[in-house]
């Protein structure tokens, strides 16, 4: 459903953005960058916060790692990561396939200034073994995301 809901999402709103498939999981930074053929840094990793009784989504960099005192000055409250079954729940996808196209309820979407540094970015599109190729900017304009500061820059990505 959720891979299906991003689809429905492009052809409705950016119609020449090919949701592409691969036989290999991208469900994490490492997994993604090898399915995709692209360094971890341009995967753009989307994280599902609470933020008092907020919850907002925040695509960065696959490499960068959210810096809790940026993210507390830049949204006013401490950040705390969903569960699993939370982010499901609120998002309609799953964890490794969490995007900001195709929500299943209309979040705020925040765009961290890490993507910048790239061309293009590869995002997830709803599933585990699904992704986009889209400019940081376009990606941003089009989920109506705000651009914002709240993550340092990793050389190495996490290990799976």
């Amino acid at each position: 459903m959720s891979l299906d809901s991003v689809r429905a999402w492009f052809a409705a709103h950016a119609p020449d953005i090919a949701v592409e498939q691969s036989d290999k999981s991208s469900a994490t930074v490492p997994l993604a960058a090898e399915a995709y053929g692209v360094p971890p840094e341009q995967i753009a990793k989307t994280l599902s916060l609470r933020l008092g009784e907020r919850v907002v989504l925040v695509v960065t960099s696959g490499t960068a790692r959210l810096d809790n005192k940026k993210a507390k000055a830049a949204f006013g409250a401490k950040p705390k990561m969903l569960g699993v079954h939370e982010v499901a729940d609120l998002t309609g996808h799953e964890v490794g396939g969490v995007c900001p196209f195709g929500l299943k309820q209309p979040l705020p979407i925040y765009c961290d200034v890490s993507l910048q540094a790239f061309d293009i970015v590869v995002p997830a599109a709803g599933s585990t073994h699904s992704a986009v190729r889209i400019a940081p900017q376009r990606m941003a304009e089009l989920v109506g995301a705000e651009w914002v500061d709240v993550s340092e820059l990793r050389s190495e990505p996490p290990q799976p």
